[in-house]
This record gives structure tokens, C-alpha cells and sequence, in this order.
């Protein structure tokens, strides 16, 4: 039998492909991270420009009930669905289905679960000066961030968790 002096292995050593899958997996981990980061980001993003929404449809309801915009005043509004039928005020009506809207009511899953609006919203509607008003609707955030001014659900959800947003609404006094 003839024996090869000069002999040369072909291929990978195991260690090579054990230190390639290792680096895979690094990569693999961290895109893994950043699509876990960017779905957070897009449900924050979501819940914002909700909250946006429902401020300025209560805007334009107050608006377009300049006469009784004081009784537009109150906190935590829409905590739970209330059926509105027996609403007689224009005031009261407008509370009462903004209130469902924020609580989600608009929207549902096949469960039932109400699913149109942001985590554990609440509104709340100030007077921090005469003829003007402020709404500001607080959820519950997705991850810990700053915190967010004012005082609408302040101490209701966990540190660095709430979210506001405000929309200020100045009503002309006519005929004054």
C-alpha cells in the first residue's frame, strides 16, 4: 500500500461550522430583537394616532355645542360602555358616546372583547381658563418611557407607562 507524504484535508472542521452557527444565531437573535422592538413601536404608534382621533372628535362635538360646552367638564370618561339611549342632553349624549369610543365599544373581536381603542383608555375634559377646554385621553403605553404631563389618569397605570395626548378647544363667547 503506497502511503500520501503530502496529504491535505479537504472541507470544514467541525469547529469552524460550531463558530459559524454560533455567529448565525447571534444574527438571528438581535433581528429577532428588532422585530419584537418594531412591533411594539407600531402598536404605540397605533394607539397615538387613535387617541389623536378621539380627542378631536370631541373637539368638534363641543364645538358645535358652544351653548353647553362647560357640562363637556369631567374625568374619567369612558371606563366602561354605557348604553346611551336614555341620554336627553346634547352634552350628555356626546359624553356618553365618546366614552364608548374611547372604552373600544366601536370595534370588537369574535369574542366579544372590545378591541377599537388604546389600553385602558381614559378621557378627561378641563376648563384651565374661561371659555377654554382641554381633552386629553390617557392609555396605558406598551413599554416604559417618560412620563407624560398632566394629571388624567395620573397614578393609574405602571411607572413610565402612561400616555396622553391633549387637545385644547377655545369657544368664542358670542354676542358678548
Amino acid at each position: 500500500m503506497r502511503l500520501l507524504k503530502n496529504a491535505r484535508q479537504s472541507g470544514f472542521s467541525l469547529i469552524e461550522v460550531l463558530v459559524t452557527i454560533a455567529i448565525l444565531m447571534i444574527g438571528l437573535l438581535g433581528l429577532a430583537a428588532l422585530q419584537t422592538n418594531a412591533t411594539v413601536a407600531e402598536m404605540e404608534a397605533y394607539q397615538r394616532s387613535q387617541a389623536l382621533v378621539l380627542a378631536q372628535d370631541l373637539a368638534d362635538r363641543i364645538t358645535a355645542n358652544k351653548g353647553e360646552a362647560a357640562n363637556y367638564v369631567k374625568d374619567d370618561v369612558g371606563l366602561t360602555a354605557v348604553d346611551c339611549s336614555a341620554k336627553t342632553a346634547r352634552w350628555d349624549i356626546d359624553l356618553c358616546e365618546w366614552g364608548n369610543l374611547v372604552n373600544g365599544a366601536a370595534e370588537t373581536s369574535g369574542a366579544g372583547t372590545k378591541v377599537g381603542a388604546m389600553l385602558g383608555a381614559r378621557g378627561c375634559v378641563t376648563s384651565p381658563s374661561a371659555n377654554v377646554y382641554m381633552i386629553t385621553i390617557a392609555w396605558q403605553g406598551m413599554s416604559a418611557a417618560g412620563s407624560s404631563p398632566g394629571t388624567c389618569g395620573s397614578g393609574k397605570y405602571g411607572t413610565g407607562q402612561r400616555r396622553t395626548v391633549s387637545q385644547i378647544v377655545r369657544v368664542p363667547l358670542l354676542g358678548a
